[in-house]
């Protein structure tokens, strides 16, 4: 199993989508998106913009 991002509706009836590690762990969620299409576009930019993403510890 290879990380994966997964789509699905919530409860409110929005688009979610969360981002699984290749043990099947939620590493991340996101916010709803009223148009599933909104979801697949940040899930893009997402891909696209983050790759070498660096890590700002403010602790």
């Amino acid at each position: 199993m290879a990380y994966k991002f997964e789509v699905y509706t919530d409860k409110k009836g929005e688009t979610r989508f969360r981002f699984k590690a290749s043990n099947g762990e939620v590493m991340f969620g996101s916010e709803g998106y009223k148009a599933k299409a909104s979801a697949l576009k940040a899930i893009e930019s997402i891909q696209k913009n983050a790759p070498g993403a660096d890590v700002d510890d403010q602790t």
